[in-house]
Parts: structure tokens; sequence; C-alpha cells
């Protein structure tokens, strides 16, 4: 039985060859540190299904319902999106709890600063703050703006065509402003403790 033939034995497989390497490495258990690697991993996760919604999905189903003779879009909008979105709209909500515990837990205990300092961009916390505020932004969307939409579209919750093309177009620029709101956040993100590339 091998365990990477399922998506479940993947991830299974990851998190013990993770525990193995943490235990040939030097050090001890460190929750924040744990809490930042939970970060990443949904953070990653998150914000790569959006990018693979806005560069590969959106343009293929804008070309699959172009081409007539085609097989068109039902593939991807009954058995694609509605799973991708699971683990988007939910990536999203661990990304940014475990964002909050990370800010609590590492912020106050080394500058005495938690998420209100970070959130009112307070000196030495702009950067973080910046990013944090639009990882909000990014999170509204998701779950105000794409996701009830989107489920007018796949059809799972009823709409009239008229409603599916406007709900298509909300979900759509939601998306593409949150595409465009990632690249600074994750700019923030990563130059809080790595530094800003300009």
């Amino acid at each position: 039985m091998n365990p990477l033939n399922s998506v479940t034995g993947a991830i299974v497989t990851g998190v013990v060859l993770m525990i193995l390497v943490a235990l040939a490495l030097p050090g001890g258990f460190d929750f924040a540190s744990l809490d930042r690697l939970l970060h990443i991993i949904s953070g990653i996760t998150w914000i790569g299904l959006l990018y693979s919604f806005n560069v590969v999905q959106i343009p293929a189903l804008a070309a699959a319902g172009a081409d007539k003779g085609g097989p068109g879009g039902a593939g991807i909008t009954r058995y694609v999106a509605p799973r991708a979105l699971l683990w988007f709209r939910w990536a999203a909500v661990v990304t940014v709890l475990s964002g909050v515990l990370f800010i609590e837990s590492h912020y106050r205990a080394s500058a005495g600063a938690g998420l209100g300092q970070v959130l009112m961009l307070r000196e030495g916390f702009a950067v973080i703050g910046i990013g944090s505020w639009l990882g909000l932004i990014l999170l509204f969307n998701v779950w105000v703006l794409i996701w009830p939409n989107q489920k007018k579209v796949l059809g799972i919750k009823p709409a009239s065509d008229e409603e599916k093309a406007r709900a298509r177009k909300v979900a759509t620029v939601a998306s593409r402003v949150n595409f465009a709101l990632s690249i600074p956040m994750l700019m923030c993100m990563g130059g809080q403790s790595h530094g800003l590339p300009f």
C-alpha cells in the first residue's frame, strides 16, 4: 500500500517526514515555530490556489467556453472548482487564525506588542501590520464576495442565468483584487523578518 496514492497519504507522509527531520535537528519543541509553519503551509495553499484560479482556471474556462467544438468547462465547474474552493476558503481561515496566533505569541513575547499594536501599525510593526490588513481584506473577499457568488456560478445555490452572470463577474473581480493585493501582502509578510526589497 503506497501512501502516495492518496492526498491523505501524501499529507501524512509529509508530516511524518517533517517530524523525523525536526527530531534529527538540534533544539526543542517551540509552539510559535510550529504555528508559523502552519501559517506558511496554509498560506501557500491559499495563495497558490488564488494564483491557480487567476492564471490557469479563469482563462481556461473562458477558452473552453469560446471553443464551440470542444468539451466545454463542465468538468472544471463540476469536479475541480468545488474541491479547489473548499481548500481555498478553509486555507484562508487557517492562514489568518494561525497568523493572529503567531502575532500574539511571537511579538508579545519578544517585543511586548500584540495584535493591537500590529493592526494599529505601531512603530516597528507597520510592515507586518500592512500585511495583516491586506490578509484580512483577502479573507473578507473570499468569504463575502467570492464564495457566495461561486455557489451561484457552480449551481450549488439556485440562481437564474442573469444572477449567475452577475455572480461570475463579482467573483472574478474579487478574485483579481485578491490576486493584486496578495503581491504587496506577501512582500510585507516576508519583509517584517527578512527586510523589504527596496
